[in-house]
């Protein structure tokens, strides 16, 4: 009998292993709230109603490559010019810490093929990751401050921008289940105000 129990430890063995259930994967409820919230199509028309400084501007943001992560793909144009969008970007929303997010910002190649594509977001599959650049520093650090409510800002001076004379952006950024509140604004290497909305962010409706 002795001669027998090696064998039936290792079977033993061998029905455990087969039979240990796997470690369950967490789903990280707020990343996907965040995620939802991002999505869809918004403009500032109500705003542009009440100030004449703020334009009328859309903003479609739409998932893409839902089999590689949290992906965007992010167009903005004055509603009058939807075919001439004056941003194209590829939004990626991440958990950073325990207590923060963040949403990194990339650049697509030769954009122009792109606009519009928002309403059929599987095109996309036709690029990867090697397509698209990322902009170091520009990316958008979030809270969670309520449910449905995410706040967040860039660095201060992390996101190098030459346009019209800048030196560096800046985003502050405040996300709600039926808009999102967005202020982009340019300095010079001094601080100096450069472009973008002077008194507050562009409130973006949800309109979808």
């Amino acid at each position: 009998m002795k001669q027998f129990l090696p064998f039936i430890i290792i079977l033993l063995f061998i029905y455990n292993c087969k039979n240990e259930t796997k470690p369950e994967v967490k789903e990280d409820k707020e990343l996907k709230e965040l995620f939802a919230l991002m999505q869809g199509s918004f403009n500032s028309a109500i705003q542009a109603e009440i100030d004449s400084t703020y334009y009328n501007i859309s903003l479609h943001m739409y998932p893409i490559w839902e089999d590689k992560g949290n992906f965007l793909y992010v167009e903005q144009a004055l509603s009058s010019a939807q075919n001439k969008p004056y941003r194209q970007r590829i939004y990626e929303v991440n958990r950073a810490s325990d207590s923060t997010f963040s949403s990194a910002i990339y650049k697509l190649d030769a954009d122009s093929l792109w606009i519009g594509k928002w309403k059929n977001p599987k095109l996309f599959d036709s690029i990867s990751l090697k397509d698209i650049a990322l902009k170091e520093g520009c990316e958008v650090i979030l809270h969670r401050i309520a449910p449905n409510q995410f706040i967040g800002k860039t660095g201060d001076k992390t996101c190098i921008s030459t346009m019209r004379g800048a030196s560096f952006a800046r985003s502050e950024v405040e996300i709600l289940e039926d808009k999102i509140i967005s202020w982009d604004r340019g300095f010079d290497s001094n601080g100096n105000y450069v472009w973008g909305a002077e008194k507050a962010g562009y409130i973006f409706n949800k309109i979808d």
